[in-house]
């Protein structure tokens, strides 16, 4: 005689009904930490010279950005590009220029000292600032706590359903994030906004330094998401 594994109802049983909803929790919190795109650009007819500008003016930003010490947590250097510029000459082309930029990217975590240095690398000869970008760490404890008051939320309107029909939850059956189930990622935070370009430096040989910018911190906006079910002991309709 063969055995059977009996199989567990997926809409529960009269004996054991299920209740199915959802937990939501927002929070809206300040940024960790701010991040400015640095371009760097160059422009000559001569090649060796149009580098060598690229290589002082990007050596003159990294030393800046240095200077802020532990205020700058990240200092990466992204994509370096140097091109020729062609023009039309009687039937062929010629070279007329070299176009040379660098991008660099900058972290930060004390926004008065960014107000500061974004005034400043603006300031610069052929220096484009792009930001800032507000931010949380990926390890941010407010991700953890988004979490944990949708879980929270889950139970106290499961309970609720369950009070309405005059009985209680019994267990846990499951608890997912959403879309964990076809295996799409879920992010808990808001959708990242555009970085908007603060400045475009070209006025050489200025001599006073221009007021530091006041940035006002965007607000942070955090979503979890869970999907819980539960047992609930039987209801008397």
């Amino acid at each position: 005689m063969n055995e059977t594994t009996p199989t567990a109802a997926p809409y529960g049983t009269p004996d054991a009904p299920r209740l199915a909803v959802k937990g939501e929790a927002h929070l809206e919190v300040d940024p960790e930490i701010a991040r400015i795109g640095i371009t760097v650009s160059a422009r000559g007819t001569d090649r060796r010279d149009a580098l060598n500008d690229l290589t002082r003016r990007n050596a003159t930003v990294i030393d800046l950005v240095k200077t802020y010490g532990d205020s700058v947590e990240k200092l990466e250097t992204g994509a370096f590009s140097i091109s020729p510029e062609l023009t039309k000459h009687g039937r062929g082309e010629r070279i007329r220029a070299y176009h040379g930029r660098v991008h660099v990217t900058a972290e930060l975590t004390d926004f008065t000292a960014l107000g500061e240095l974004t005034t400043r690398l603006a300031d610069l000869e052929l220096t484009r600032v792009d930001g800032p970008y507000w931010a949380l760490r990926h390890d941010s404890p407010t991700h953890r706590e988004a979490r944990q008051q949708a879980v929270r939320e889950a139970v106290q309107r499961g309970r609720e359903y369950a009070q309405a029909l005059g009985t209680t939850l019994a267990a846990l059956v499951e608890l997912a994030d959403i879309g964990a189930e076809n295996s799409q990622p879920f992010g808990y935070g808001a959708p990242a906004p555009a970085m908007r370009t603060v400045a475009y430096g070209g006025a050489g040989g200025m001599t006073e330094e221009a007021a530091p910018l006041d940035l006002e911190p965007q607000r942070q906006h955090v979503y979890a998401q869970v999907n819980a079910r539960f047992t609930m002991a039987p209801p008397q309709l």
